[in-house]
């Protein structure tokens, strides 16, 4: 009966214990949310110390970007491989990037590739997407416009936004697949909802030049605005040349809808602590 007893607080502190791991983890995320980077610096690496694997990772991830601390390659790296010791996929993931962008070792697509391929054995969307790009880019790997769709729509199905914009441009500009404007919109449209900043520039180009959609210069300028919000310079350009397309009241309208879409669509991160490849800004021409 004793050792009953015995088993059962056992149980029950290990369960306590995980519970204010979890209450740690929580609050620790709510303060990288919340831009609150030295507090969430300093409660993931009491996390990341005891060998939590997540924790490890946006530790890394906050040193790569320097996030609360002094920008450290060399430390990320350290961290990341804390991580991917244990076969955490963001990590491996992140590591990747590290390797294909020579940052904190040397520049090496091979083991890129493999760190990849490593996370996306685990099905890590991210990773997914990064080793798109190095087949869309031919960076590593032999150019491949057919892999990259592939890689794109397996990360673009669980929802990841940079895939998604990606497989818009593959489909607006028929590489790997047979062009089709309504296709690249739906998929502009799923990764411009998400606040990525290039595909709202292109569906924004979509709709003024009415392709895949009816032609639209009041979309067309609210979405290329979001977009120059956002921070993306060629939109910023597209959007002042727009502005002499529209009249008065078309310009009062298309400033109102560019106000409710920057609510819905405009300040948001995706992938806050994933790494991805982005790129080179590109458009439908």
């Amino acid at each position: 009966m004793k050792m009953f007893r015995k088993l059962i607080i056992i149980i029950f502190l290990v369960f306590l214990l995980s519970g204010f791991d979890r209450a740690d983890h929580e609050s620790a995320w709510a303060a990288f949310e919340a831009s609150d980077y030295e507090t969430a610096f300093k409660e993931h690496l009491y996390l990341a110390e005891k060998g939590d694997a997540e924790a490890q990772t946006i530790l890394g991830f906050m040193y790569r970007q320097g996030l609360g601390v002094p920008q450290d390659y060399t430390e990320a790296i350290k961290w990341y491989r804390k991580a991917v010791a244990q076969g955490y996929a963001n990590a491996q993931s992140n590591l990747g990037v590290m390797y294909q962008e020579g940052k904190g070792v040397p520049q090496d697509y091979t083991e890129a590739n493999k760190w990849y391929r490593k996370a996306v054995a685990q099905g890590y969307a991210p990773a997914q997407h990064n080793l798109g790009v190095m087949y869309n880019q031919g960076v590593g790997v032999p150019q491949d416009y057919t892999e990259a769709i592939k890689w794109y729509r397996k990360a673009g199905a669980q929802g990841h936004a940079p895939a998604q914009s990606n497989l818009g441009l593959m489909y607006g500009k028929g590489l790997g697949v047979q062009q089709d404007y309504r296709e690249a919109v739906k998929w502009f449209e799923m990764a411009a909802e998400q606040g990525v900043a290039a595909a709202q520039y292109n569906l924004g180009l979509m709709y003024h030049k009415g392709y895949g959609l009816q032609k639209d210069d009041v979309q067309a300028y609210a979405w290329v605005g979001i977009a120059a919000a956002n921070g993306d310079a060629d939109a910023i350009q597209v959007h002042n040349y727009q502005e002499t397309l529209l009249t008065p009241n078309e310009l009062e309208e298309a400033r109102k809808l560019a106000r409710e879409l920057w609510e819905k669509y405009g300040n948001k991160n995706p992938e806050a602590s994933s790494i991805f490849i982005a790129e080179p800004h590109n458009e439908i021409n």
